[in-house]
Formats: structure tokens, sequence, C-alpha cells
């Protein structure tokens, strides 16, 4: 991926940048974007780990209309994945790209609109108490869908938003309008509820991040140790939970997927794409 960046880079051949103001502007950039789209393919295709695992055949078409037709709206790229694929990796990479490049992105996580439980967890005891007397953490139920739905509406037509914040400290606690998402010119919104039926339709790009359960498993198990204190036993049960709640709520809608991702991936390799996504956004002549 360096010599396609390399290439790009040093290449005397380039075009004009378009009027984005025209929507022959437009047209030209989308042209201009699915050549540039169709070579990372085919160069990701020819790597031994690739990072993409399979492509909506009507991605680019779709994509491509949105652009045209609707360049001032804010573009919406939603991620989803069942525990531990690594989807939150692959958004801190983002991330890190993005302050690199200083691109106008947003990050917003779903895990921030799950219910307030706090009553609940001091009625059974503990979080863990809550969950094996059946509360189902990962329904739709369990998260505040109509604000999330209502902020993204927002963030979509260039309103900033105060989003709520969950506290992951084992108290339940969800602080209301407690932390300020700007709406950037790209927002990128990562979590299991991205996807749910209610909010899905709102995103520009739908991406869905898998990964071999084994490593998932590993993942899982070691950051609840080292990270959140939990005991093997206890990381283990909710393990065996959130296998369940993803075959039954996250694991569907990898079908609705405009892009599957490789969770398993080289990072290294996956910063590589989005610095040449980057290049040849902003190389124009």
């Amino acid at each position: 991926m360096k010599l396609l960046i390399d290439k790009e880079l040093n290449s005397t051949d380039k075009i004009l940048k378009p009027d984005f103001n025209s929507r022959t502007g437009r047209e030209l950039l989308v042209f201009y974007l699915q050549t540039k789209f169709r070579q990372i393919l085919s160069f990701d295709r020819k790597c031994s780990t690739p990072v993409f695992i399979d492509v909506n055949p009507n991605f680019i078409g779709k994509f491509s209309k949105r652009l045209i037709n609707n360049p001032s709206k804010r573009l919406l790229i939603g991620i989803t994945g069942e525990s531990a694929s690594g989807k939150s990796t692959i958004c801190h990479e983002i991330k890190k790209i993005i302050e690199q490049f200083k691109m106008p992105v947003s990050v917003l996580s779903t895990d921030n609109y799950f219910n307030d439980i706090s009553a609940l967890i001091k009625q059974f005891g503990s979080f863990d108490n809550l969950r094996d007397n059946g509360y189902d953490v990962d329904a739709p139920t369990s998260f505040q869908l109509d604000i999330l739905k209502s902020d993204l509406e927002l963030l979509a037509e260039g309103c900033d938003i105060m989003a709520p914040m969950y506290l992951p400290n084992g108290t339940g606690i969800s602080l209301p309008r407690s932390q300020e998402i700007l709406s950037n010119k790209i927002v990128v919104v990562e979590g299991i509820a991205t996807m749910y039926e209610e909010v899905q339709d709102i995103f520009d790009i739908k991406i869905y991040v898998e990964a071999d359960n084994t490593i998932r498993k590993d993942r899982f198990i070691s950051r609840a140790c080292n990270e959140r204190n939990n005991s093997v036993e206890n990381a283990l049960k909710h393990w065996d939970y959130i296998m369940s709640a993803g075959e039954k709520y996250v694991k569907p809608f990898r079908n609705e997927a405009d892009l599957v991702l490789n969770g398993n991936a080289d990072l290294m390799y996956f910063s590589e794409i989005l610095e040449y996504i980057h290049a040849i956004t902003n190389n124009f002549q």
C-alpha cells in the first residue's frame, strides 16, 4: 500500500480539483473515487490478510448517488460488530489518522446511549446479579435509541449535539447531555447499536467488523480481567452471554453492511489504506 501512496503523491498526472458546488464537478469526483476504490480492492485481494472481507455490490452506486445528489449533508459512517471483534480498535486507528492529517471528523460511541440502570443495579446488588437475573444488556430495548436517532439526524444536518455519557464502572449510571460532539464533515459512529433497525438507515456507509471467535474470546477475557478487574469466572460467564446476544442482535445486520472488514487485519496496513484514501481525496492539481 505504501507503493500506491508514494505513486499517488509523486505522480505528475493529476486531475484538476473539481468544483464540488456544481453537479458536473461532483460527478467527476465520484468517477475518480470509484476508480481509486476499485484499485484499493484489487490490491487488498492480493494481501495475505485482506482488510475487506465483503463489499455489497450496490455500495459504490448507492454511495455515488449520495455524494452527487446531497453534497451538503454530513457523511455518517456506522461501524458495528460483535463484542471484541475489533471495531473499537479500528475506530481508534481512524482517530489517529484523523489527528495526523487534521481531517474534519468526529467520533461517537453508541455505548453512551445505554439506558440508565443504576436503580436496577442497586436493587439486585451488582451488574452481574442483574445480568444473571435475566436483564438483556445488549437488546435494542436497553438503549436510548430514540435519543440516538435524534442526535444522528441533527449531526447529519450540521448541528452539534450534547450526547449522553454512560459510565463503564459498574454503576449503570447514564449522564444526560454530558459530552459535546461536533458535526464535522465526517461523523464516525461505533458500537453494537449502530445497525439496530431504528437507526441503521441514517448512515451513508455501514461497516461490519468481524473476527475469529477464538481471537475475540482471548481479547474479551483479557480486557475484562486486566481493564475492568473482573474474575476469570465472571468474564467467562459474560462471554457466554455476549456470544448469545451477538447471534441474536448483531450478527443479522452483517447482511445489511456496505463493507465487511477483517478485525484480525494488521493495523499498520489498515492505517496505510486510510492514508491512501486521504491522499487521493486531497491530491489534486
